[in-house]
């Protein structure tokens, strides 16, 4: 796993025929961190939350609109379902800081132990993938491999584990099932549910910032939806690698997206600015491309506030929902990742059945 902050995708290079959609559920359990619950579950698709629980309130809150008609129409229990399956993993997340603390001769301190897992599919060729992975103390423990439907090991005090859940068949065909069919199946209903939101296309506001004359000139896209953008610079027609330097997708206040991409001039005499352009390109929408004019740029040194108040506020933002949501997800490292409903989900589940640590003797 890299930095969970991948959530948040930016894709560079031609092409955004298709969209990889996604479901993803995070855990963070925790223990010497008085001001935060000991346990906190988060379920998001294609990026955007859709259910919260934590230790200090117990039940599971749904985080929009769509996914209230989703349980009224089709799994009325879906409330008191999930938060059952919430408890039962608060405990054995508990525990299983326990065992963990044991097997690194740990006693006191801060400990974190997450787990993230979810499952993805391509809108254009119908492909899917599934993932499982396990950290402690924002390092890699232990991840499903779902070619090969094994449990791979990514520290010495994982390897017991490891072979004593991969002799579990059933478990592991279990595992298989849900993430090729069952976790699929329920990503693609909440797509319906939610398809105003999560497959809508909002057309992003491009503009050329520069804050002094010896600095870069940014291509600060904003404003656009989805996150899956493609943003680049181009020379005489041809998209430029070098002298650029991109920026991560940052989300903004009302759910739109943002990023920006820097231009390094510093070698380019200002006659030839005009042969450079940024391209912005977003799945439905004609490319947009801003030639690179100075008569174009909005200058710090002239509009002070336009430069910086949406790069603030994108940062704030992030570092807000990164806090709400998943806690120390950010010292985690990432995998290397109409109304009603037409395809729906018996009783969807938020979790494949994971087999606590402490089934494995300290």
């Amino acid at each position: 796993m890299k930095a969970l902050t991948g959530l948040l995708l930016l894709v560079f290079g031609h092409g955004v025929s298709s969209v990889l959609h996604s479901m993803q559920y995070f855990y963070t359990g925790s223990s010497g961190l008085s001001t935060f619950p000991e346990f906190v579950a988060v379920g998001m698709v294609d990026g955007v939350q859709f259910e919260y629980y934590d230790s200090n309130t117990q039940r599971t809150v749904l985080k929009q609109d769509w996914m209230e008609r989703y349980t009224i129409r089709d799994d009325p229990d879906y409330l008191e379902r999930n938060t059952g399956i919430y408890l039962g993993t608060q405990q054995w997340f508990k525990a299983d800081i326990g065992t963990l603390k044991k097997r690194f001769n740990q006693t006191g301190g801060i400990h974190l132990y997450q787990r993230m897992y979810g499952c993805e599919w391509d809108d254009e060729d119908d492909s899917t993938d599934g993932y499982e992975q396990f950290g402690y103390d924002g390092e890699d423990f232990i991840s499903l491999d779902l070619k090969t439907l094994t449990w791979v090991a990514a520290v010495p005090q994982a390897v017991i584990i490891t072979l004593i859940w991969n002799e579990d068949e059933a478990n592991l065909q279990y595992q298989k099932n849900y993430y090729t069919k069952e976790c699929v199946g329920g990503l693609k209903t909440l797509l319906s549910y939610g398809k105003s939101t999560l497959q809508r296309t909002e057309r992003p506001r491009v503009s050329l910032l520069q804050r002094s004359p010896s600095s870069p000139v940014v291509c600060h896209a904003t404003g656009f939806y989805p996150d899956r953008v493609v943003v680049f610079w181009r020379r005489d027609g041809q998209e430029l690698h070098e002298q650029v330097d991109p920026g991560e997708v940052l989300p903004n206040h009302d759910g739109t997206f943002q990023v920006s991409v820097d231009l390094n001039l510093t070698a380019v005499p200002q006659e030839d600015w005009g042969r450079y352009e940024c391209v912005v390109q977003l799945r439905g929408i004609e490319d947009i491309s801003t030639p690179l004019d100075p008569a174009l740029i909005r200058t710090n040194w002239e509009d002070q506030s336009g430069l910086t108040i949406p790069i603030i506020i994108g940062f704030v933002v992030l570092l807000l929902t990164a806090a709400a949501a998943v806690v120390g997800v950010l010292l985690y490292k990432k995998r290397n990742g109409s109304d009603s409903s037409s395809e729906n989900t018996e009783g969807q589940n938020p979790a494949p059945e994971a087999r606590p640590l402490t089934t494995v003797q300290s």
